[in-house]
């Protein structure tokens, strides 16, 4: 049995990633999707094992020190990781996964994880960025020009990923169809089908 394929989607914040992943879910309901691993408390209505996987801090650094994180960060002094086991049970049973993952975090998995496929998520325009990030109404003027600061920056680094999705004003179907399109394409890369092949060259 062939391995699933491990997708890992970027983007800067407002561009749409949560939106989007979330509709390639609703597409493929047998995707995999990663539950990530975090040092901070549970929030008010938040589920150990569904929101986060809850652990302390030196359980953390026990998995970072043995490989068990296929990529983690620091944010106001909690760390935020995927935890490489989660993933390989995923694709080991056949299965794709999506992991929603920040720029600096897909590098991490590209580097433990060569056959991992990237895609940057943008937006057509930083002018549609902005118009996004304030049409949430929660952004104040230091935030939105930190985002777009970041965003820019984060864009700049899309030649390094796989693929590069235009997430398009008012068509998540589209970009979730191209994300689609990508991993049945990945499935039919020849290195992917050496089983196949072998189903030939091994009786000649």
């Amino acid at each position: 049995m062939s391995k699933g394929v491990l997708i890992v989607i970027s983007g800067p914040s407002g561009g749409g990633k949560g939106t989007v992943v979330r509709r390639v879910r609703e597409m493929l309901p047998d995707i995999g999707f990663s539950v990530s691993a975090t040092t901070r408390a549970p929030r008010e209505g938040e589920t150990d094992g569904s929101d986060y996987h809850f652990i302390g801090k030196d359980r953390f650094r026990e998995m970072i020190e043995n490989g068990e994180m296929l990529e983690y960060t620091v944010y106001c002094g909690n760390y935020y990781g995927t935890p490489r086991s989660e993933v390989e049970k995923v694709i080991g049973s056949g299965r794709d996964i999506i992991l929603e993952i920040e720029v600096d975090g897909a590098s991490q998995i590209k580097k433990k994880f060569p056959d991992a496929v990237t895609l940057m998520l943008i937006p057509p325009t930083l002018s549609e960025l902005e118009k996004r990030l304030r049409g949430r109404g929660s952004e104040t003027e230091d935030t939105v020009a930190s985002r777009l600061s970041r965003a820019a920056e984060e864009i700049k680094l899309a030649d390094i990923y796989d693929y590069v999705v235009v997430n398009e004003c008012d068509d998540i179907d589209g970009s979730a169809s191209v994300i689609c399109d990508i991993l049945t394409a990945e499935h039919h890369r020849s290195s992917r089908m050496k089983n196949e092949i072998n189903n030939f060259t091994d009786n000649h």
